[in-house]
């Protein structure tokens, strides 16, 4: 059964004239301050007028500064009377764990390791990079592959300038990955956790924190301006805000498994959850694609 990514929450939004009705929250970490919060507000809500965001029980609006937010209810108030406030109606997409087998993806691979030779987001290194030996490394797809259409409409392409074939949109770039231990790539793909290029690259965990990776930076290996092979900001900026979708607007996306061993039913666990036909899309392509 899926993960509720609300369980856990310690903070809470509310549209002040519905004070019994969440618009959604957050399970907090330490990396996120009042402006980072803020900022994910722009995210998440819309409103017709210039609004503010008030702790419950304060009388002064919340500003943005880097000092820590603190769990508890925030109630958006219009600046305006009438004022009118309602969630993004944007959706995040749903995503599988992103392993391929395609010619296209070993380069991919390849040009990822290469360039990073270590997992960014904890800063483990690999020792034995030298002898070609990456187990329990992989490389991450920022932008899903099975989303490759949505990458075109997007106009990402146009980000990408290393890598890319003349048939190819750029998605398949090294620009479009990060090298991650296995376990930290499926939380990757599971938006349990995200980089904010706009915050100097900081990792905000969005679930409980148990690698200790919240509030560290990305690995400037993989993202030096000098670099042809830097990873794109415009990926990170978006996945990002999915991640800021999943995890706080409503009740949250669903988690989805990933673990399905031999003999289990898992074209009928995934159809009969959650989005099921947008998963089971996702899980045909990355299974199929190769082939293709």
């Amino acid at each position: 059964m899926p993960a509720n990514r609300s369980l856990l929450r310690n903070v809470h939004i509310y549209d002040s004239s519905r004070p019994e009705e969440p618009l959604g929250g957050l399970y907090l970490n330490p990396s996120v301050t009042t402006r980072k919060f803020l900022r994910m507000l722009d995210i998440l809500i819309r409103a017709s007028c210039p609004y503010s965001v008030r702790c419950r029980g304060s009388e002064f609006p919340l500003i943005a500064t880097d000092d820590p937010l603190i769990p508890g209810q925030y109630d958006i108030v219009c600046d305006s009377p009438g004022g009118i406030i309602w969630l993004n109606d944007e959706r995040c997409l749903a995503r599988t764990y992103s392993r391929t087998v395609s010619t296209r993806y070993r380069r991919f691979r390849e040009q990822v390791r290469k360039r990073d030779r270590k997992c960014v987001i904890t800063g483990i290194v690999n020792p034995v990079a030298f002898i070609d030996e990456w187990t329990s490394f992989e490389a991450a797809h920022i932008f899903p592959l099975s989303h490759e259409a949505l990458f075109r409409s997007l106009n990402y392409p146009r980000y990408v300038t290393y890598g890319s074939e003349e048939t190819d949109t750029g998605i398949r770039s090294c620009q479009n990955g990060l090298l991650m231990r296995s376990h930290i790539h499926q939380q990757f793909d599971s938006l349990s956790f995200s980089i904010d290029p706009d915050d100097d690259y900081k990792i905000t965990c969005f679930r409980a924190d148990v690698d200790g990776i919240d509030g560290r930076f990305l690995d400037p290996v993989c993202r030096d301006p000098m670099d042809e092979k830097r990873v794109v900001d415009e990926l990170l900026r978006w996945h990002f805000r999915q991640t800021v979708l999943a995890n706080m607007k409503g009740n949250g996306e669903p988690i989805f498994e990933f673990d399905f061993p031999d003999g289990s039913d898992m074209v009928g666990e995934i159809l009969s959850g959650p989005r099921g036909s947008d998963r089971m899309e996702t899980e045909l392509f990355s299974r199929l694609n190769p082939v293709s």
